[in-house]
């Protein structure tokens, strides 16, 4: 989250390379360690970027079930959450599973909606062929708007 807050240019590009940001984050009190994970974390992102097929935004008429561990890591709010935003077409079915995988491979004890919004920010970041989606959902998380899709 800092890395989007603080090193994303107007182009939705990150202006350094990996190295500065490393020397950055632990200039900033981030250990080591966390720094290594948050790394992995992105590039584990950064590989399950789908194919030209899978990128194009789908519709699904089935429903997500979500199992004992989501359940436990997703409370209700995030669960209903997630539904809206592919009601809203911000999220399809492919995004939606990125966004519970990214989440589920955070180690964090506690999460909470807002962290789902930035878990969120950063799968349609790296997603093809949602750039409006991304641009709505960067609009909902620095609360630059009142949540309507226009």
């Amino acid at each position: 989250m800092y890395l989007f807050e603080y090193y994303m240019d107007d182009d939705n590009q990150f202006n350094h390379d990996q190295e500065f940001l490393k020397a950055k984050l632990m200039e900033a009190g981030f250990p080591r360690s966390n720094i290594s994970k948050a790394f992995n974390w992105l590039e584990d992102l950064i590989e399950q970027q789908p194919s030209e097929e899978q990128a194009i935004p789908q519709k699904s008429l089935s429903m997500r079930v979500y199992s004992s561990e989501e359940c436990a890591r997703f409370n209700m709010e995030c669960r209903g959450f997630l539904c809206y935003l592919e009601q809203m077409s911000i999220l399809d079915t492919v995004s939606r599973e990125l966004v519970i995988d990214r989440v589920m491979a955070l180690e964090s004890d506690e999460f909470d909606i807002e962290q789902l919004k930035w878990v969120i920010l950063m799968v349609l970041f790296n997603q093809p062929n949602h750039k409006e989606a991304f641009t709505w959902m960067e609009d909902l998380v620095y609360e630059k708007m009142d949540g309507k899709l226009h």
